[in-house]
């Protein structure tokens, strides 16, 4: 077996590479993409961290390649489509870098704080002028956390040690959870308006800025702000003119919208904003732990075929993983449709099986689930770790089954209990591969899952789904499809409506203030 390392990995991992018997390795670091082109068939693993592209097009010319793994938690540049369509797993490391992350988190806090940089270079160029890099303390004051995953609890402990406040946003974090790590859990405008000191620690959002000029118009003034989680979280423009109304004191990123970061970037003339390259992962330590994870995994692959943090595929055999695959599809998608149905914390999760589905063995299906549920909000999600989050944040899962056939010969049932009320999806496969939602809580349709789709609540009169075409055609957004379940004539209703195009939040406010309409949801699956 050969394995091609082509991003600097420490070398710790690489000398487990080479020593370990029947495993042939690599080292080419530098490749443009049609020199890896070329290099890739003879090689059946391949690890990365994020200076290799894997484009869909080296992954075609990949013909051996079984595995890539990820020296770090982000697959943002593999092509795991490309990959799961060739039957190529994609493995990542995602607890190395929790720590080192944290950490400087912290450092940049601190360094924000004290003014550091800018004092460092003052003495360098020979100034000494104190007066002008006065700073200010962290003791008592308060730091809002959005995104408290193992991250951002780092952060949280780490913080509570120099005396400050601590408030989080993370709306799958119950206040159980909140209370334990010591830690106040708010919404997020409170947390906008209340903190000092602002750390993103939350996953890429479909494209949208997490912080932008309607959230900058609520925080409190002189608030400081630091972002080591992913780029494009932050709206840049936002945060320049933010900065230069006062409104925010200092920013320190780690990560930006495009990286490099142009040269011509306004963030770079700003003295109040402090720039690193993108060091969130960069310690020996967290180095020497993720090249030792990942190289440890597709050994165990490559040599015993078990699989071990795989992204794009269940821990299951090829026998079975054929029978499931539709229902893994299912369930991923089912989970990713509820979490954005709700707005509150998961208490409770009950997962039920009917029909003949009941005969296999769904436990891959219920990970599936669970995988989608915190898709959205949880750094790294897998099939491997999604159980040990459920259990780390106290949410039982309890799975049912019965052979009893209802309306469909096969069904897969997924109830949510969270803070506020309860929420029901049941979907099927029709013939072999034709994933559909059955029922959404207890309105019926056979609706089919898209990228994009609205799911709303009206009252069944004339005029609603006109006046929601109307909108939407305004608006240059094709309807694809519209699927509508209700109990009684004139009754309230429930519909899910396929679109081609993701809504923006000015039309979404059109939808919701449209007469009859109760709700509206835009989902991205």
């Amino acid at each position: 077996m050969k394995i091609l390392v082509s991003d600097n990995l420490s070398p710790v991992g690489v000398e487990i590479l080479k020593k370990e018997s029947g495993i042939d390795v690599d080292v080419k670091t530098g490749m443009s993409e049609e020199e890896l082109i070329q290099t890739i068939p003879e090689y059946d693993g391949l690890i990365v961290r994020s200076a290799t592209k894997v484009r869909a097009d080296i992954i075609e010319a990949a013909t051996n390649l079984k595995v890539i793994g990820r020296a770090g938690i982000g697959v943002d540049n593999i092509d795991l489509e490309a990959a799961g369509k060739k039957g190529i797993i994609v493995m990542n490391a995602p607890d190395g870098n929790v720590i080192t992350t944290g950490e400087h988190a912290m450092a940049l806090m601190m360094s924000m704080s004290r003014n550091i940089p800018g004092a460092n270079q003052s003495v360098k160029n020979k100034t000494w002028s104190p007066k002008t890099f006065m700073g200010v303390e962290l003791f008592n004051k308060t730091l809002g956390i959005i995104g408290l995953g193992r991250i951002g609890s780092v952060v949280a402990e780490r913080a509570k040690g120099f005396q400050m406040k601590i408030v989080v946003y993370d709306p799958y974090v119950s206040d159980e959870h909140a209370k334990n790590l010591g830690v106040e859990r708010v919404e997020l405008k409170e947390l906008l308006g209340r903190a000092d000191y602002i750390s993103l620690h939350t996953p890429k959002m479909d494209g949208k800025a997490l912080i932008g000029k309607e959230e900058f118009a609520v925080m409190k003034k002189g608030v400081r702000i630091i972002n080591c989680a992913r780029g494009g979280l932050i709206d840049e423009d936002a945060l320049v003119e933010a900065i230069k109304d006062k409104t925010v004191a200092q920013a320190a990123l780690d990560v930006y919208a495009t990286e490099p970061v142009p040269t011509d970037s306004p963030l770079l003339e700003l003295d109040e904003v402090i720039c690193t390259p993108h060091l969130g992962a960069s310690t020996e330590e967290a180095q020497e732990k993720v090249a030792v994870a990942v190289c440890d995994q597709m050994i165990d692959f490559l040599k015993y075929g078990s699989i071990r943090n795989a992204v794009n595929m269940p821990s299951i055999d090829a026998e079975l993983l054929k029978q499931l695959k539709p229902l893994l599809e299912l369930g991923e998608n089912m989970g990713k449709l509820l979490s954005q149905l709700i707005d509150d914390p998961i208490k409770k999760v009950n997962i039920q099986y009917n029909g003949e589905v009941a005969d296999l063995d769904v436990k891959a299906v219920s990970i599936s689930i669970l995988k989608g549920l915190f898709a959205r909000t949880i750094e790294g999600i897998n099939m491997v770790n999604a159980p040990y989050i459920a259990k780390e944040r106290d949410i039982p899962v309890q799975e049912t089954k019965t052979t009893e056939v209802e309306d469909y010969t096969s069904t897969v049932r997924v109830h949510v209990t969270t803070q506020s009320g309860e929420q029901d999806i049941t979907g099927s496969i029709f013939g072999k591969q034709d994933a559909r939602i059955v029922k959404i809580n207890e309105y019926a349709f056979e609706a089919v899952f898209s990228k994009y789709m609205l799911v709303l609540t009206n009252t069944d009169l004339p005029g609603v789904i006109g006046n929601l075409g109307n909108i939407l055609g305004k608006n240059n957004i094709n309807i694809a499809g519209f699927h509508l379940g209700r109990l009684s004539e004139k009754g309230k209703a429930v519909a899910v409506v396929n679109i081609d195009s993701q809504p923006n939040s000015e039309t979404l406010r059109e939808l919701r203030d449209t007469p009859n309409i109760l709700s509206v949801h835009s989902v991205i699956l």
